[in-house]
């Protein structure tokens, strides 16, 4: 077991991950490009381009901010209220979502109603759980969480877990060490990354989230509402925090600021780490960085309606606002042995494509694919089995429901941003989105 305060040989060289002639070694390769306006993360899984961020420098990537908000109005028909948080659309606060035991809450009986809870311009704390989406307004809960590199502090509550990603053994010992650092009156969550890590480390982590909640309680108790409390770091940063492990073989940085900060930060947080960061020296490459990996190429294909399976089958991808649905063609994969084994073979490709495509898209919401029909129950058995199990390498929460009687299979992954297509596209001013262009000689 590792002590208290250090690592052993065995656990530090694990912490470093694989090197081979004095190089990491890793699944993965993270590129970080800052331009004029936007920052634009990917994420290579050998060459394939399997995830892609982008931060605007404007007031919509909110996600993780904590706000003193003022409530505008509050809409019982909604059991919702409308929260001023400075930005330009009001937030929007579910009843759900209001803390729970609130001063206002009745202790018997039914549940009390948001009009209860809240009243125009009472101040409330909040947290914003879903960045702004065309034209609604981001979406709040009271219920704050503060994410550290192994743990997450829920402030005032009594949460308590341990990321089942982990294995039983470390999750035994994990839960030991909880007892010891946990904070009273405040609830903890052990993240993934914490496998390996020291009571000392949890201790530290804990205490700096600590920190950071005091900071934002005495801010809360002496500014006017509404005003920020507390903003999430760079996109990098958070990217870094959540993703960055040994299965990294680097992260290259093509902004030397940008690269100085997140160095820093990883040789506070994983020192060990801390020389897969890299600079991508801009005058001294030929190429720029995205040019250099293909990610550009990648990026534009990811944007076409049509995805071409390696056998020759296709997807078509369709977006609408209330969901998207997509469409699962055999096309030029004409098989060698029967037309089931063929569709069979066709499916299972797109599954895997499917699930690559929405992270990489970052689709969220409702989901619909019309896979191509199958006759034999064990193949659509096989078929659901490589879907979920595709889609269990997604971090972003999924839901998936069995083939439905029309053939369809029905799904959902959360959104919390817009997805990859709305963050490098406008809508055109022409057809609004629509696609279409009306004659004007038709009316005439």
């Amino acid at each position: 077991m590792l002590s208290d305060t250090a690592l052993d040989d065995e656990a530090l060289a694990q912490r470093k991950g694989r090197h081979r002639r004095g190089r990491p070694v890793g699944r993965y390769l993270m590129c970080v490009h800052v331009g004029r306006k936007v920052t634009q993360i990917a994420v290579l899984e050998g060459r394939l381009l399997i995830e892609h961020y982008v931060a605007h420098d404007d007031d919509t990537q909110i996600h993780g901010n904590v706000y003193l908000g003022r409530v505008q109005n509050v809409l019982p028909g909604m059991e919702a209220a409308f929260v001023d948080i400075g930005t330009p659309k009001n937030a929007v606060l579910y009843r759900s979502d209001v803390r729970h035991g609130a001063p206002d809450a009745g202790h018997d009986g039914p549940p009390a109603r948001i009009e209860q809870l809240l009243r125009p311009r009472q101040p409330v704390l909040c947290q914003v759980t879903k960045n702004p989406i065309g034209h609604k307004g981001a979406r709040l809960t009271q219920e704050v969480s503060l994410p550290g590199r192994f743990v997450v502090l829920i402030p005032n509550s009594g949460t308590y877990g341990i990321s089942k990603r982990l294995f039983d053994d470390e999750r035994k010992r994990l839960r030991a060490v909880l007892d010891q650092v946990r904070p009273q009156d405040h609830g903890l969550i052990v993240r993934t990354a914490a496998s390996g890590a020291t009571t000392g480390e949890l201790q530290r982590d804990v205490g700096h989230l600590l920190r950071q909640w005091e900071r934002i309680e005495e801010l809360a108790r002496t500014v006017q509402a509404p005003a920020l409390l507390h903003r999430e770091p760079n996109v990098a940063v958070r990217v870094i925090r959540e993703e960055f492990n040994p299965s990294y073989r680097g992260v290259l940085i093509d902004d030397r600021d940008l690269f100085e900060e997140v160095h820093g930060y990883v040789a506070s947080i994983a020192p060990e780490l801390s020389d897969r960061v890299e600079l991508y020296d801009t005058e001294a490459e030929p190429l720029p960085l995205f040019e250099r990996h293909h990610i550009d190429e990648q990026l534009h294909k990811a944007l076409d309606r049509k995805v071409w399976l390696p056998s020759g089958g296709s997807l078509v991808i369709e977006r609408t606002e209330a969901l998207t649905v997509i469409d699962v063609n055999t096309g030029r994969n004409v098989g060698r042995t029967s037309l089931e084994e063929t569709v069979y073979r066709n499916n299972l490709e797109a599954a895997e494509e499917i699930a690559r495509q929405l992270r990489l898209r970052d689709v969220g919401g409702i989901i619909v694919i019309d896979f191509v029909d199958m006759e034999e129950k064990s193949n659509r058995d096989d078929l659901m089995r490589v879907f979920r199990e595709a889609l269990s390498r997604d971090k972003t929460r999924t839901q998936v429901f069995e083939v439905s009687e029309l053939g369809l299979v029905q799904m959902t992954r959360r959104r919390i941003g817009e997805g990859l297509l709305e963050a490098l596209s406008s809508t055109c001013p022409t057809c609004e989105g629509r696609g279409v262009v009306f004659d004007p000689g038709v009316s005439e």
